[in-house]
């Protein structure tokens, strides 16, 4: 495994990392740059997403035609999307064309055009991108769900809605650009065949003049209710369950971590086993850990018909209460192997690897080594995830149901 990560912290704020992974003929980037959701003005939700569609539609000296074609040129796989916290954009691709892509970059992150030419293509674009959100309700009550946990602005999601995209202007997109495209807080990571001396050179000649710093966020406390319901006429129902847990920060993460995984994660966790398969209750259903800045929790979702979604909720409702009895050592001894295999495979993808060290990097202000990652899973023992059950229980919950009648909160989390 890969032992050593470098680092460059360039006066402006942006931090670079990379992971020589020799083995490999491939290299990837991920650029985050914090200008996520976090960043929209309430009136214009979805604009930091419509600034990196617009951002991708033309930069420097090539027309959106020339971008796109001198990208699969170099056999580039690349993605620009926005999350809560930044607009990332990344690509893997040949390692020898690693240069010529960053270069590329640099201009999409830096000198994009945003002309009136391509605005409206990128609203529609937009626009679509709410309307498949909206058509999704599984999406929509784990949206909701989300929104009753964090607090705003982390709940929001990146696309915003039809009304505020139709009301964004081309000024609002420049604006809002010059305002947080900015290098301060911004991470870039690069994994693969890469030799460390000459990338930190290219980088500094394509990054290191980049100005701006970013504003602070202001926080708005989520909503305290227990339960909500979202009216929908189907025989379908959508569950959407919360628990509050630690952040990937947090020294216990992998504890949580590890017996989440006993519930979900494979065909012999405890929810695929007792909710869908002995009693037939629903089509899906799953948790996971989930970190948004520096707070954590457990979200579950299962989807079921309306005459077994009362049913559905309470079972869904006891697995996750029933962490508090510990876990098993045939348990643990599974989620171990699904996670070494991730592991192993991670050593495999300067794409994955390039992503998790960025995701490191954000949330610890380090990187773990593949070879830390597998210690602190072999160090996991069933009395040490027993004992964070015992001291942080499944506790604050949050229930959201999208279907349609309202249900009963089951005992022991009202």
């Amino acid at each position: 495994m890969a032992n050593q990560v470098f680092s460059q912290q360039f006066e402006n704020g942006l931090t670079l990392l990379a992971e020589p992974m020799d083995w490999l003929e491939s290299a990837a980037f991920t650029l985050l740059i914090p200008a996520g959701a976090d960043r929209d003005p309430k009136q214009f939700a979805g604009l930091s997403n419509f600034v990196c569609e617009m951002a991708q539609r033309g930069c420097g000296s090539r027309s959106s035609r020339q971008f796109i074609e001198d990208l699969e040129l170099l056999g580039v796989d690349s993605s620009g999307s926005v999350s809560n916290a930044f607009t990332s954009y990344g690509g893997s691709m040949p390692a020898e064309k690693l240069r010529d892509a960053l270069t590329i970059y640099a201009d999409v992150a830096r000198r994009p055009h945003l002309n009136d030419d391509q605005f409206e293509d990128a609203q529609q674009v937009c626009i679509q991108e709410v309307r498949s959100h909206d058509d999704d309700l599984a999406h929509k009550v784990m949206t909701e769900l989300r929104r009753r946990r964090y607090a705003d602005p982390y709940s929001r999601v990146s696309y915003g809605n039809i009304e505020a995209i139709e009301r964004i202007t081309l000024t609002d997109v420049q604006d809002h650009f010059r305002t947080f495209h900015q290098p301060q807080g911004a991470i870039l990571s690069v994994a693969g065949k890469i030799d460390w001396k000459s990338l930190r050179d290219h980088v500094a000649e394509l990054f290191a003049d980049w100005t701006g710093t970013n504003a602070p966020i202001e926080e708005t406390p989520a909503q305290s209710e227990t339960y909500a319901h979202i009216q929908h006429e189907s025989s379908q129902t959508h569950l959407g369950v919360t628990y509050a847990s630690v952040p990937y920060s947090n020294d216990d993460y992998f504890q949580s971590h590890g017996a989440v995984g006993v519930l979900s994660g494979g065909m012999s966790s405890r929810l695929f086993t007792e909710v869908r398969e002995k009693r037939g209750l629903c089509y899906s259903v799953y948790a996971s850990c989930e970190t948004v800045r520096d707070r954590g929790a457990v979200v579950s979702y299962a989807g079921t018909t309306t005459e077994r979604a009362q049913e559905t909720l309470d079972v869904l409702v006891e697995e996750l209460l029933r962490l508090r009895e510990g876990v098993r050592e045939e348990e643990l001894q599974r989620l171990k192997a699904r996670i070494k295999s991730q592991l192993i495979m991670a050593q495999e993808s300067s794409n994955a690897r390039s992503s998790q060290i960025a995701w490191d990097w954000y949330h610890l202000n380090r990187v773990r080594t593949l070879d830390e990652l597998s210690s602190i899973i072999d160090a996991l023992t069933c009395q040490s995830i027993n004992q964070y059950l015992v001291d942080h229980p499944p506790r604050d919950f949050r229930v959201v149901t999208l279907g349609a009648a309202k249900l009963e909160i089951p005992r022991g989390i009202s």
